[in-house]
Formats: structure tokens, sequence, C-alpha cells
């Protein structure tokens, strides 16, 4: 199974840390469902093109976090979590992701007067493809 994951190389935010919040936001979105087998460290290590220590990190964070679970012999599948949690998280990676987009405004130069109207702009438009 190869999964969705995007990493950025030139982001400030760890490697480790970008597949955290990818198949949390996978998981939390309901696109992995519980019980759902998930790579080997190893294969989504090649896939990525990263190393194996990056992987078992994120991985193991993961599964201290409750979102997934190893079991010895058998591989790593997404955990049962709690609608709480999905929630927590659905806001938590929104909230990231306009926090980048800001960020990234931000060393452009652009004022947050300018960082609002594009905001809006943005917002407008997926209001009338909605209409």
């Amino acid at each position: 199974m190869e999964l969705p994951i995007r990493l950025s190389k030139d982001s400030r935010e760890p490697i480790y840390h970008q597949i955290e919040n990818q198949l949390k936001a996978l998981i939390a979105g309901g696109h992995l469902v519980a019980g759902t087998p998930l790579p080997s460290i190893r294969a989504l290590s090649n896939d990525l093109e990263i190393s194996i220590i990056t992987t078992r990190r994120a991985y193991q964070d993961l599964e201290q976090q409750g979102f997934i679970r190893t079991t010895q012999g058998k591989g790593t599948f997404v955990a049962e979590i709690a609608d709480e949690k999905r929630q927590q998280v659905k806001i938590s990676s929104v909230y990231q992701t306009i926090e980048n987009a800001v960020d990234t405004a931000i060393q452009y130069d652009y004022s947050l007067d300018q960082i609002k109207e594009i905001f809006l702009e943005i917002i407008d438009t997926y209001r009338k493809k909605g209409e």
C-alpha cells in the first residue's frame, strides 16, 4: 500500500513530524480506517526515500499517541481512535496548514492585511464552487 504522503525537504518541520502529521490527518479524516495495515518501516522508508531511523521515529511516536499499533510478526495497523481525538487532529491539522501558509506569505513580505485579503478571496472562490 502506498500512502499519499508528500514530504517537503525545504520545510523547517522535521521529516518524521511531517510523516506523523500526514498519517494522523489520513486517520482522522477517515481515509485510513481502524485495522488498515500500514507499510513496514523499511517499505515506507524506500517509498519516501528517507532513512529507516526517521520512519521508525514517526511510527514510534504515532504508536505512543495511540494512532497505530504494531503486532510482532504481523505488522503495523491503524488503531481505533476516539471521535474527540479525531476532531482534535482535524482542528490541529487545519490550523497548522494555515499557519504554514501565513509564514510563507510573511517570508515573501506580504502584510497581514494582504494575507487576509488572499485568504478571503480563497474562501469566496470555494463558496462560489458550492453554489
